[in-house]
């Protein structure tokens, strides 16, 4: 995640005690030093809507051999020993699992900050009351547009008012919320409108995914941003972040999954707001980058690990055979082995990039969709020769 609110406004939230301390930068198996990474589970890979980008490609049916209550609290123990800072309840639906309370409960009892990631369909007001009695950090809805936008991505009439009643529901009992958006070509031209809804519906937190090329999501290829695009899309957030700080308007926002934002952030820095990128600089040069194998991994519903929730195709272990904190710290596996020190094995336009030591070859599941090699460069990187520093200044 790249905090765009915290590189350019100087906002300080939870995440970015994780992603800008002193020390992150170097850590081979956690987030920060003397802690675990952070791990999303997909709790649950049943879902009561059918979205078109589903990384999980997920559906309402009923998904054989998924991690018991006792052997969700096992692993969950693991996790608290490890020093795992955050579990992020996903799926799938994460709400649809009848004992995603109880499990909630008990991580949050264990010290482990408890976030989830949901549709909001099943967020009622007593939904949203349990969450805040639970202590729950904090709950990301997705909304992938305004109204019929919405609706069509979801595959659901009527999912956006669906969506936004559980965002008011968890705001009346001051339960963190936020909103999760996937840019993509059939609503990048709604950002604006994005902004506008956060303003108007008081949302704190709005996390902005690159399109990531994983389960459904394969087939949206020709949906992505093209390279100018995603330029002209991070313009959008940057000057929008800017102007709630100037009128005092307290907001954090964040991209997701594309590490070119940070190096873009601090090259639009330097021109338009020149007396922060020093600041910036070194923020972006203390995260290191994409740190998926490091400091963010992935449990499945099934207890297979993967570098993160997008890459399912690669598979760890099993927490049913072996802890996560074992698999995770061993690193037996020659690509989790290659991620704590991926630079070495870089190809392409990443293998030269001047910028390698703060993006560190940003996302590998997109290279490896398009490239069928983990180690080639990233696609939807969006820096051109000359800012990477393939080619000089004409």
């Amino acid at each position: 995640m790249i905090g765009i609110s915290r590189l350019l406004c100087g906002s300080e939230n939870f995440g970015d005690s994780l992603r800008y301390a002193k020390g992150s930068h170097g850590q081979t198996n956690g987030a920060v030093a003397g802690h675990g990474p952070v791990v999303v589970w997909t709790s649950t890979k049943t879902c009561n809507l059918k979205c078109v980008h589903c990384y999980a490609a997920s559906e309402n049916i009923k998904y054989e051999g998924e991690l018991s209550t006792d052997e969700a609290k096992v692993f969950i123990d693991d996790l608290a020993n490890f020093k795992v800072p955050v579990l992020l309840f996903s799926g799938g639906e994460p709400l649809v699992r009848p004992d995603t309370f109880e499990l909630a409960e008990y991580a949050a009892s264990k010290g482990i900050r408890v976030t989830y990631s949901t549709n909001g369909l099943l967020i009622d007001k007593d939904v949203a009351k349990r969450m805040k009695q639970i202590g729950v950090g904090y709950v990301g809805i997705s909304f992938d547009g305004i109204g019929a936008v919405h609706d069509e991505f979801r595959g659901l009439p009527g999912a956006f008012e669906k969506s936004l009643q559980a965002v008011k529901n968890c705001i009346e009992v001051d339960q963190k919320v936020g909103l999760r958006f996937t840019i993509n070509q059939h609503n990048y031209r709604q950002l604006h409108e994005i902004f506008d809804f956060l303003e108007e519906e008081n949302i704190p937190r709005a996390c902005f995914y690159h399109l990531v090329y994983s389960g459904r999501g394969n087939e949206m290829v020709n949906d992505d941003l093209t390279h100018e695009e995603s330029r002209h899309a991070l313009d959008i957030i940057m000057e929008r972040t800017v102007d709630f700080h100037k009128r005092g308007i307290t907001k954090e926002i964040l991209t997701v999954d594309n590490h070119a934002d940070a190096i873009y952030l601090y090259l639009r820095a330097k021109e338009l707001y020149p007396d922060k990128a020093d600041e910036i600089y070194n923020l972006i040069k203390t995260n290191g980058g994409n740190r998926s194998g490091i400091a963010f991994g992935n449990v499945d519903n099934l207890g297979n690990v993967h570098p993160d929730q997008f890459t399912q195709n690669i598979t760890f272990g099993n927490i049913r055979e072996k802890k996560f904190s074992e698999i995770w710290s061993k690193a037996e596996h020659p690509i989790l082995n290659g991620l704590k020190d991926r630079q070495p094995l870089l190809k392409g336009r990443c293998s030269q990039c001047k910028w390698l030591s703060m993006c560190n070859g940003n996302f590998r599941s997109r290279a490896h969709a398009i490239h069928n090699d983990f180690w080639e460069s990233d696609p939807a990187c969006y820096l051109t020769d000359e800012e990477i520093g393939l080619t000089e200044k004409a």
